[in-house]
């Protein structure tokens, strides 16, 4: 395909700018990204396997619902009924509670013993998960633009920027797509190698590419499509406010757990119920939100669809899954999320979704190094600006990875102390990562990437070091459960320990006998 070199200069321009303005917030983005699809693995993970109950069977559901409610006033505000083995049967926020994401709430957690009993504990809850999904919607930027986080706005402009890198790196590949799409010359030196590396993901992963770069504007922007609609209701509401009927409502004429459950099975078709939430039973608009699943289909997320019911009479209030024909808008709805979200295929789905998020943070990655090498000079020392942005790339590149990896193995050495535990995962992660940032500027991008490679390595290998060494100091019940997703964790974790040692002594092997102007040569 013939385009003139001047269009190919101009979008080349586009796509290298665009995609170094972006390319640091995205990296962390997508690298933090890719740690979501297994958030409730890793928070289960990093927490003491006595902080949850045993499950009890169905049928003891609501006596356990009727005496944990006598036992506690907080019951009525809301509680979750979990049926996963996994999780403690009834849980309530004794302190905090609600949507939002706070670092000091606490649930009292609740079972029957063999005798009818019931037995609590006390907890403060474990965030791990859902810090890891604020730095993948916000790259671990802090601070509010109205009442939306600016680390989403910020990733949303970077997505904006992200699309068209997209749009113009295919246009200026055209000419040559057909030669070099597999094409990984390695006897042509490093930096065309690179160069290979990242157009072959570029160009194989580009689906997923415009799906996270559209979904992500439209979840950062959607207030201002959302204000948009005045322009066409004026000041007629978009939503119809329905009033509060003056009904009184006690917790006595819930239906039983085995009717929610039959609702659903009504309702839906191939799903089954994982837990069923309870909110403001004594006020005048209370709801019961049910998280399903069903593997088979395209579901909102990877945890699952939802369906919000009133709990006294059951009608249906709202639902991520069509209820009807004509609810035609929902399924396309819940498809713009599961493709962000990764909410289809099951694990395989999962599986995919986090390799292709690790590509995606190689892509940035990659590009800023490509970038570096072709401004750099052919002298001893290269300019200041060349030197600047290889240690940004390093510190916040590789730094963010280094402290997402020291706070999961310090995870549960914090509990053995008694920390505050989602506080300390911020001081660990923030404190390690400026550290790395710093670090890469005394020392230079070369030898801190070296050395932040080489800790990162370390730092994956204790995280399965950590579990085996955990299960001898601690109490013999305090992390005695070992399963499928907390192993997989420690396998996971020992085979990047693997990859970043070796990419490390790659690292080192450029920097002692490689080109010798390069900004990665020491």
């Amino acid at each position: 395909m013939k385009i003139r070199s001047d269009i190919l200069r101009t979008y080349q321009l586009v796509h290298t700018w665009t995609g170094i303005v972006a390319g640091l917030v995205l990296f962390i983005g997508f690298y933090a990204g890719s740690l979501t699809m297994f958030e409730d693995e890793l928070t289960h993970w990093a927490t003491p396997s006595n902080h949850h109950l045993p499950q009890v069977s169905t049928d003891k559901l609501d006596d356990l619902i009727a005496k944990a409610s006598a036992s506690s006033d907080k019951v009525s505000q809301g509680f979750t009924i979990n049926l996963s083995d996994e999780l403690s049967p009834i849980t309530w926020f004794e302190q905090g509670g609600g949507r939002r994401l706070a670092l000091d709430d606490v649930k009292v957690h609740g079972t029957l013993s063999e005798d009818g009993n019931l037995l609590t504990q006390t907890e403060p809850t474990n965030e791990l998960g859902n810090l890891i999904d604020l730095l993948h919607r916000t790259a671990g930027i802090a601070g509010k633009l109205g009442h939306e986080d600016l680390g989403v706005v910020v990733l949303g402009v970077a997505s904006v920027l992200y699309f068209l890198a997209l749009v113009s790196g295919i246009i200026f590949l055209l000419p040559t797509l057909t030669k070099s799409f597999f094409a990984l010359r390695k006897n042509k030196g490093p930096n065309r190698f690179w160069l290979d590396s990242h157009n072959l993901v570029g160009i194989v992963s580009l689906p997923f590419h415009f799906i996270i770069a559209w979904t992500v504007i439209v979840f950062a922007f959607h207030d201002v499509l959302y204000d948009g609609l005045s322009l066409v209701y004026g000041d007629e509401p978009t939503f119809e406010r329905v009033a509060s009927p003056a009904v009184e409502y006690s917790m006595d004429d819930l239906p039983p757990i085995s009717t929610y459950l039959r609702k659903v099975e009504t309702l839906t078709d191939g799903y089954h119920v994982e837990s069923i939430a309870f909110s403001g039973l004594l006020s005048a608009r209370p709801s019961v939100g049910v998280t399903i699943k069903n593997t088979q289909e395209m579901m909102r997320n990877s945890t699952g669809d939802f369906i919000y019911m009133h709990p006294y009479n059951l009608n249906v209030t709202y639902s991520s899954i069509p209820m009807s024909e004509n609810e035609y808008y929902v399924t396309y709805v819940a498809s713009f999320f599961s493709l962000h979200f990764g909410g289809f295929g099951g694990n395989t789905g999962r599986w995919l979704y986090f390799v292709m998020g690790l590509l995606g943070a190689f892509l940035f990655y990659s590009g800023n190094l490509i970038w570096l090498e072709k401004r750099r000079k052919k002298a001893p020392i290269q300019s200041q600006s060349n030197r600047s942005m290889a240690n940004l790339t390093v510190g916040i590149c590789l730094g963010s990875m280094l402290a997402v990896a020291v706070t999961l193995f310090s995870s549960k050495w914090l509990y053995l102390f008694n920390t505050e535990i989602n506080y300390s995962y911020l001081t660990c992660y923030y404190l390690i990562f400026f550290t790395a940032v710093i670090y890469s500027f005394i020392r230079g991008a070369a030898i801190s990437a070296i050395h932040i490679q080489y800790a990162t390595s370390i730092a994956c290998l204790l995280i399965p070091i950590t579990s085996v060494v955990t299960r001898f100091i601690a109490s013999s019940d305090h992390w005695a459960s070992r399963d499928l997703g907390s192993i997989m964790v420690d396998v996971v974790a020992f085979v990047f320990a693997g990859i970043f040692y070796f990419a490390a002594k790659k690292t080192k092997n450029r920097a002692l006998y490689g080109e010798r102007n390069s900004i990665w040569a020491i």
